[in-house]
């Protein structure tokens, strides 16, 4: 009878090689996928992190500059063009810049686009960002 048992075990042992090996390739390539799935999320956010602050420094840029442009201005519209820079300059300021998991990212951002909108309105500017950068792209020094 142990010879029996033996032989069966040993046939056991051959049918459930598949299930084994079956079994260790899943959690090989599941380790495998997890590991290049951090990679390529962590180059995809710092690939998106990258415009996003690239746009938010470019709208502070443009509020300074139009800030120094206007402040000696005394007029009722050049005060009202100020007071909407200033705000939009506060409002990035205010952006929680070293925050990499700030939930309301997205509605803020959607905020200060449309701040810029505002301002681009007032001061009769085009309002499209990329327009912006790729206009500086041709520039040299």
């Amino acid at each position: 009878m142990t010879s029996v048992s033996g032989s069966e075990d040993l046939f056991d042992c051959i049918l459930m090689a598949d299930d084994r090996f079956h079994g260790e390739g899943f959690q090989e390539g599941f380790k495998e996928g997890t590991r290049q799935g951090m990679v390529e999320g962590k180059n995809h956010g710092a690939t998106h992190g990258a415009k996003l602050s690239a746009e938010v420094s470019f709208y502070y840029g443009f509020a300074f500059t139009w800030k120094c442009l206007l402040q000696n201005n005394t007029d009722a519209k050049a005060r009202k063009r100020l007071k909407t820079l200033e705000s939009l300059t506060g409002f990035i300021q205010r952006f929680p810049h070293y925050d990499p998991q700030y939930e309301n990212l997205q509605e803020d951002m959607e905020k200060v686009r449309a701040k810029f909108r505002q301002v681009c309105s007032l001061l009769n500017v085009p309002t499209d960002f990329r327009e912006y950068v790729t206009a500086s792209e041709g520039m040299s020094f």
